[in-house]
């Protein structure tokens, strides 16, 4: 019954929407009616309201829709919503006040004498337009009511000029910002939080061990790394439209003829080219650029793009007119004089103001801050005062931002009623059932995307599919694909929506504005070839992955919080790169190690000189250690030739088989309260006894299925499998014991001026105490104390004012022994210091140059954060996807 009220849920839906109703309302409506007619039976024929529910009962399920409606809202994790209605104030206000149309109309005679210039330039503006407003319908309308009747009058064929058009138009669903990027990271967080509670459970059905390594786990995703990853496949789909153009104006000259019109390059036409061209320019710069550089969250980032959208509205509303472009520059110079600031002094905080120079750049950031929000306000008075323009963008930006909110809220109590009666575990088994593995699944979910784009808006295909599938592709461990490239992915895919006939919506917006000579087929005809180019970039981003992770894994491992370098994610990675230094560069390696072991240190204090010794001797070990993993790695690759397909075989059967252990489990509850005391009655009980009879039947015929000697194939595989982890994990040991005495010694060499700052210090100390009752002595002792321990290696030191500090505190303290104690710091400290600075100018020249040699390959767990080119090598070898499945 279970499945018969999914598909009334389905078909519900599908009458509500095919009926014109209201997207917002369709969803949640068909999922409370679906669950009142559940419940309602239920109760009518089995006495029960949740007897037709898969698990729990509409109460709960109900509940679990409001749960969801609150999260939409409430959840801080989710804040990235926020950016949605600062993105569509940005796009609208760029719409409205012409910008768009003087991009078109300016691009068109720049590119006109080009073959197929003016579909160039169509899709040239289209991805400004994409990555500054992302609003399609505005876009479309636009290009089509300038760019349309320009193609028509130049000969241009219809369903090349429509098509182009059309598909421009729709760049903003990909290239940042992008609404549907945030709304896909918004649903992605949700499902990779799921994703890595399936492996995890996988993990350990699969092994028997109870944690899952770190660097198994699924990777989330945000807002800010969907934009990076969707930029260049954003720039490989324009690059696709534009060579498609160009190419069938080489092939067929009289369907895109070049435009040649008189006095075009001029001085004032190049004048008009920078006017119109820079400002879109420097607002995607300031907009991506802050998000890419990390200055910037999207929300913030969103936040800077409405207010340069505003500013840029301020002096095109003006255009012509004296003082135009006042506020505009007011603003840039106001950034320049923000710029200077903190170039020149750093950052600025009122709180940490201790000197002139403090002063000085408060007050010029006061300034500089009072002049852009006189800009700003400028600005916004001019959008407020002229045609009326603010008012309209605001009450667009709030029509849009509720269409999207309820759709999204909808969209949570419809996923609600969908789980509620088995469905997402209905696709769970269906798309893991499948032959073919990972890829199978996602060619699969990727086709249902893409057929139901035929009808869905990218709304309630991201809000609705997105959460059912994801968390299924993203958990599987033989693809082991990251969230951010499953939502370019999916999103490249939804943005076929918008042109695939009857129902794409940039047709419909086409349609609208396009001249009667213009036929509806000679539109579909138009778009035939953009969604082919479409369907080409999905392939080469699935081929390459590297086109979507790379930027977000570059900025992430480069910013100020980037993990350290013994995060367990980046070990894999730096040690594939660590070995291909080590085969280049060994011989140079040995020949550093071996020079220090060279020198003469027999002045330094035994333990220290020990140390280092030891050290030198696992460096050594270090080379033969990582070829030890090199041929780890070659045994586990040669043994999964054969292991690969029997393990696949099994773990696939055992899945089936967990799956009758759930079903067994749920009915043994049906039959343990049923009876005269129960809520079932014995005939249901009789029923769902007979169904385990029959399920555990079939649950041994699916074990019977392993191979018998499984186990042995098993074992032999993990045992090659675990020599690997343990060559790794003897590896990472012996060069964190090998680098941690070098680089300490370093610290101790280097510290010599320090600790010689200690002895005056110390004299006084010694000079003060007698004078001093014992507890303002004991404070005082405490705090050099303290100072010392800020030097290394330090310890003989601090012995001597340890015991001063415990005779000050005593029930009797005495002045004379403590400052005869600190004597012995101060002669501890003399000793010190002697081979301290002997071997700050014998030692530690060549301990640098031994650093210079191993601190990127033997050292490098050690420092604080990866060198910029080791970090963009790791960036590049994470942006693939790494098959684990074997693991598992």
């Amino acid at each position: 019954m279970e499945l018969f009220f999914l598909l009334l849920l389905v078909v519900l839906m599908a009458i509500a929407l095919g009926s014109g109703f209201p997207v917002a309302f369709a969803l949640p409506g068909s999922a409370i009616l679906t669950i009142g007619i559940a419940a309602g039976s239920g109760y009518l024929f089995a006495g029960d309201p949740g007897a037709y529910f898969s698990h729990g009962g509409p109460s709960q399920w109900l509940s679990a829709g409001v749960t969801n409606f609150r999260g939409i809202y409430w959840e801080a994790e989710r804040d990235t919503l926020i950016a949605i209605p600062l993105f569509v104030f940005m796009g609208i206000m760029l719409q409205r006040s012409k910008i768009a149309e003087d991009l078109l109309v300016t691009m068109a005679r720049l590119f006109g004498p080009v073959p197929g210039g003016l579909g160039i330039s169509v899709v040239f503006v289209g991805a400004l337009l994409a990555a500054t407003t992302g609003i399609v319908g505005a876009t479309v309308v636009a290009m089509g009511l300038i760019s349309l009747p320009a193609m028509l009058r130049n000969k241009y064929s219809v369903p090349l000029a429509t098509g182009t058009i059309a598909a421009s138009g729709t760049l903003g669903q990909i290239i940042p910002p992008s609404i549907v990027l945030i709304i896909l990271a918004d649903q992605l967080a949700s499902a990779v939080d799921q994703a890595g509670s399936l492996r995890q459970t996988l993990y350990k059905a699969s092994t028997g061990e109870l944690s899952m390594p770190s660097d198994y786990s699924v990777v989330s995703t945000s807002a800010g790394e969907m934009f990076l990853g969707a930029f260049l496949p954003g720039l490989v789909l324009v690059g696709l439209y534009m060579l498609f153009i160009l190419g069938f104006a080489l092939l067929n000259p009289k369907s895109a003829p070049a435009v040649h019109e008189e006095g075009t390059f001029t001085r004032a036409f190049a004048g008009k080219v920078v006017l119109t061209l820079v400002p879109p320019l420097a607002l995607i710069f300031l907009v991506l650029g802050s998000i890419i550089a990390g200055v910037a969250t999207v929300n913030q980032a969103g936040a800077i793009g409405a207010v340069g959208a505003m500013v840029m509205a301020g002096y095109r509303l003006r255009d012509g007119k004296r003082g135009a472009y006042s506020p505009a520059i007011l603003a840039i110079l106001a950034l320049l004089g923000l710029a200077v600031v903190v170039s020149f002094f750093g950052s600025v905080n009122i709180k940490l103001i201790q000197t002139s120079d403090d002063v000085l750049a408060l007050v010029l950031a006061i300034i500089a801050v009072s002049l852009l929000l006189i800009a700003i306000l400028w600005s916004g008075w001019r959008t407020l005062k002229f045609e009326d323009t603010m008012r309209g963008v605001m009450v667009e930006t709030a029509k849009t931002t509720a269409l999207v909110f309820i759709i999204l809220l909808g969209a949570a109590m419809l996923t609600s009623a969908f789980r509620a009666f088995g469905g997402e575990e209905l696709v769970k088994n269906f798309l893991q059932g499948l032959p073919g593995g990972f890829w199978a699944q996602f060619l699969i979910v990727m086709l249902v995307i893409f057929i139901l784009g035929f009808f869905l808006d990218f709304i309630e295909i991201a809000v609705v599919v997105v959460p059912i599938v994801a968390p299924i592709l993203l958990a599987d461990p033989e693809a082991n694909v990251t969230a951010v490239w499953l939502g370019v992915m999916i999103g490249l895919n939804i943005q076929t929506s918008f042109l695939t006939p009857p129902f794409g919506f940039a047709l419909f917006y086409l349609r609208g504005v396009a001249p009667a000579v213009v036929k509806t087929l000679d539109m579909y005809k138009g778009v035939v070839a953009f969604i082919c180019l479409q369907l080409l970039a999905l392939g080469i981003v699935g081929l390459y992955p590297q086109l979507v992770n790379y930027l977000p894994n570059r900025s992430s491992l480069l910013s100020e919080t980037a993990p350290p370098p013994k995060n367990p994610r980046l070990q894999y990675c730096m040690e594939t790169l660590i070995y291909e230094d080590f085969q280049q560069n060994g011989d140079k390696i040995l020949s550093a190690i071996q020079s220090v072991e060279s020198i003469d240190m027999s002045y330094l204090p035994e333990d220290l000189r020990d140390d280092v010794m030891d050290g030198l001797e696992k460096a050594k070990e270090a080379m033969p250690q990582m070829e030890a993993i090199h041929q780890a790695e070659a045994e586990v690759a040669a043994a999964a030739g054969a292991y690969k397909p029997v393990h696949t075989q099994v773990r696939a059967i055992e899945r089936d088989a967990r799956r009758l252990d759930d079903r067994i489990a749920d009915l043994q509850v049906i039959v343990d309260r049923s009876g005269e005391t129960g809520i079932y009655t014995a005939a249901q009980g009789e029923r769902a006894q007979a169904r385990i009879d029959e399920l555990k039947a079939r649950h041994e015929a699916l074990m019977a299925q392993i191979p018998s000697d499984w186990q042995d194939t098993y074992t032999t595989f993990a045992k090659i499998q675990k020599a690997e982890d343990v060559a790794r994990m003897t590896y990472r040991r012996t060069v964190d014991q090998a680098y941690e005495p070098i680089a300490e010694l370093k610290a101790i060499l280097n510290g010599a001026d320090l600790v010689a700052s200690f002895k005056p210090e110390l004299e006084a100390l010694k000079a003060e105490v007698p004078t001093l009752d014992p507890k303002a002595a004991e404070e005082a002792i405490s705090a050099m104390r303290s100072r010392v321990g800020d030097a290394e290696g330090t310890s003989d030191i601090r012995d001597g004012l340890n015991e001063a500090r415990k005779i000050m505190r005593s029930r009797q303290p005495n002045a004379e022994e403590a400052v005869a104690e600190i004597d012995k710091s101060i002669a501890a400290l003399d000793a010190d210091l002697a081979w301290r600075r002997k071997g700050a100018e014998e030692i530690l020249p060549q301990l640098e140059t031994f650093d210079d040699a191993v601190a990127a390959n033997i050292g490098v767990r050690a420092q604080n954060r990866l060198t910029t080119d080791m970090a963009l090598d790791v960036a590049g070898c994470l942006s693939g996807h790494r098959d684990i499945s074997l693991s598992f």
